[in-house]
């Protein structure tokens, strides 16, 4: 049961999701208008790009298939989508934030390589936890956040129990979501796209309070 997951869990999911979030507002930006979190945009650009703008398909591609790398290698190293105390989420928090710093090198210097290192941190992110209790937890995007809170609000509309700690935890990605769009919104008019490194310290600053956490309770880990 969702209930019975520890508190902490609906904080690391804002934050996750504002990083995704900020991520994304500093693509879309500075990233030739382009979505970086998530990929139903992309994947249309690529649609229509077969017929009006072939010059940008290869582009287009890449940017779908590093998104694909970084939830492969996602699933090869930390070996189950599902959240549980001990598995190897620090290290990929570590790796999605050098990416960032490496897409931040390639981007400030012009090359478009950056925006292929950042699509890979946002889909090892999106992997990393992608359920937690049998609900399904996207951190990168926000239509399934909002789908689901509408299927759980319709079914107490028909006389179904409404699961608060599920609505909860599905509001917290929301808004660290939103927050994370105005926060990178902000640092790319201040700093351009050296706002990257915001989104970059704050995953490494994650994976390190996971390894102080998983340290204080290592006798509950199994």
């Amino acid at each position: 049961m969702i209930s019975r997951l520890p508190r902490w869990v609906e904080f690391g999911a804002f934050l996750l999701a504002l990083l995704a979030g900020c991520v994304n507002a500093i693509g879309l930006m500075g990233f030739q208008h382009q979505a970086i979190s998530h990929l139903s945009g992309t994947v249309t650009l690529l649609g229509s790009s077969f017929l009006t703008d072939t010059t940008n398909t290869f582009h287009l591609v890449l940017i779908i298939v590093s998104f694909l790398l970084g939830s492969t290698f996602s699933g090869f190293f930390i070996e189950s989508s599902a959240l549980k105390l001990g598995r190897r989420y620090g290290v990929a928090l570590c790796i999605e934030g050098f990416l960032l710093i490496m897409s931040l090198g390639f981007l400030v210097n012009g090359h478009i390589y950056g925006q292929y290192l950042a699509s890979a941190a946002c889909g090892l992110q999106n992997a990393m936890i992608t359920t937690f209790s049998g609900a399904v937890v996207r951190t990168t995007h926000m239509t399934g956040v909002i789908t689901d809170l509408g299927i759980m609000i319709g079914e107490s509309l028909r006389g179904q129990q409404f699961d608060k700690r599920k609505a909860k935890l599905f509001l917290c990605i929301f808004c660290g979501f939103l927050l994370g769009g105005s926060v990178g919104a902000v640092g790319f008019l201040h700093y351009q796209l050296y706002a990257l490194v915001f989104p970059a310290t704050l995953a490494i600053t994650i994976a390190f309070a996971y390894w102080i956490y998983l340290y204080l309770n290592r006798n509950k880990v199994s």
